[in-house]
């Protein structure tokens, strides 16, 4: 079964050839009851990913991965004293740094000290924004690691340090290949929370007593389906523990936790159950307004699906992709400090969706809300430098059936050459 599942991946490379990065970007594209994220989002890509993925350490490196771990639709502020974001970021809008005083005066993309140690490939893009990049006076923003370094690839303006000095990559196509994901996430978000106007049957419960959430699965469901109308918070509104019972090995588990205006506040840390981080999805359909925050290691992908929204991180730690259509603050709330985002693969399978047929237009550029704003910056326009070329990401498959359906919107550095995987074929070799 290998074999034929290798067979079948080489001659779907085969017969795959791009003409421009924006026909990269497909529809949701249906398959036998079960999808992947739409654009090929979620797993780890490349030749090098890692057979199992470590906790948060601060080893040496074991793989690389090419796929997107930070999406923002929007914009993207550091504030406070907020750490770094592992693995490829990449931002429609611009990313804005300028930290509290006092704090370290760092922030690192791409690569951390702490994670799952598994960044993008040397000298790809790890930070990709299609606005300006701005950082504020005194501060640095690093994409390098010892021997490990990529590239900063902007759109608009530069103002500010950025090291490795080599890093900076001015494309004014920088975030075209990635624009048309936007609109995806948004309408994936409402297909995993909605069928029509009500709320997708769940599969399980929840029950919230004292500090701790329980949710109890249905023990024989391969997408286990939590609705959730309020806060993820303790019963008094303090921060919470999350215990997930009844889910089968190698189950999906999609949390939709629906409301304009929500919370997280949790002291989360690793989950007992094995494999569950990398098969957990947090879906906020409707949150225009999200906080997230506690002294946390929070397990799980994340998925704000509103293009006017505004997501607040200052929890300690997420370990999971993190993906909104709207703009997000990573940040710390009172003396904290330190606070990251770590690179982990979402490796689940979703409620199939199928495309709108008369999709509602977005606006690209929201203005987010900036809790401390900065003062406005300008520097002549820089010159002009060649794209890099890419590694495309792979395609899904479900039931039997081999669909190439949302090919990603990401180009990566892979030696100059480009390829498309299966993810049965990856999931069953290394």
């Amino acid at each position: 079964m290998e074999q034929k599942a290798l067979r079948r991946g080489n001659a779907i490379r085969a017969a795959v050839t791009v003409a421009t990065a924006a026909a990269m970007v497909g529809v949701l594209a249906p398959a036998a009851g079960a999808d992947p994220l739409p654009g090929g989002l979620g797993p780890c890509l490349g030749s090098s990913c890692p057979p199992s993925w470590n906790d948060p350490n601060n080893g040496p490196v074991v793989g690389f991965d090419s796929n997107i771990n930070v999406y923002v639709g929007g914009d993207f502020l550091v504030r406070e004293a907020a750490a770094e974001a592992e693995g490829k970021v990449v931002t429609l809008g611009r990313f804005d740094m300028d930290k509290r005083d006092g704090v370290s005066q760092i922030y690192n993309v791409g690569i951390a000290g702490v994670g799952s140690r598994v960044p993008p490939p040397d000298g790809s893009d790890y930070l990709t924004a299609g606005g300006d990049i701005t950082i504020a006076d005194g501060e640095r923003l690093l994409a390098e690691e010892a021997e490990h370094s990529g590239r900063v690839a902007y759109a608009g303006a530069l103002t500010g340090t950025v090291n490795p000095t080599t890093a900076p990559r001015f494309d004014a196509e920088a975030a075209a290949p990635y624009t048309a994901l936007r609109p995806q996430l948004t309408e994936a978000s409402r297909c995993y929370a909605y069928e029509g106007d009500e709320h997708r049957e769940a599969t399980g419960t929840w029950q919230q007593a004292g500090d701790i959430m329980t949710f109890t699965g249905d023990g024989t469901s391969a997408i286990q389906i939590f609705d959730v109308d309020a806060d993820l918070e303790s019963e008094t509104g303090g921060n919470t523990g999350f215990v997930f019972n009844g889910v089968p090995e190698g189950a999906t588990v999609l949390v939709n936790v629906y409301g304009s205006t929500r919370s997280v506040a949790t002291f989360m840390g690793s989950f007992p159950n094995e494999g569950l981080r990398e098969n957990l999805l947090w879906n906020f359909p409707d949150a225009t307004d999200l906080s997230l925050t506690g002294p946390a290691q929070f397990e799980g992908s994340i998925l704000v699906g509103q293009p006017a929204s505004s997501t607040v991180l200052s929890m300690s730690g997420t370990n999971g992709r993190f993906y909104t259509a709207g703009s997000l603050t990573h940040t710390s709330a009172g003396q904290s400090g330190g606070q990251e985002i770590h690179a982990y693969p979402f490796d689940g399978d979703l409620p199939t969706c199928t495309p709108d047929p008369t999709p509602t237009p977005t606006d690209p550029t929201p203005t987010p809300t900036d809790p401390t704003p900065t003062p406005t910056r300008h520097t002549p326009h820089p010159t002009h430098s060649p794209s890099h070329p890419g590694e495309l990401p792979d395609t899904g498959s479900r039931g039997g059936e081999w669909i190439i359906g949302s090919i990603a919107a990401a180009l990566v550095a892979a030696g100059g050459t480009v390829l498309v995987a299966t993810r049965r074929a990856r999931r069953r070799t290394y």
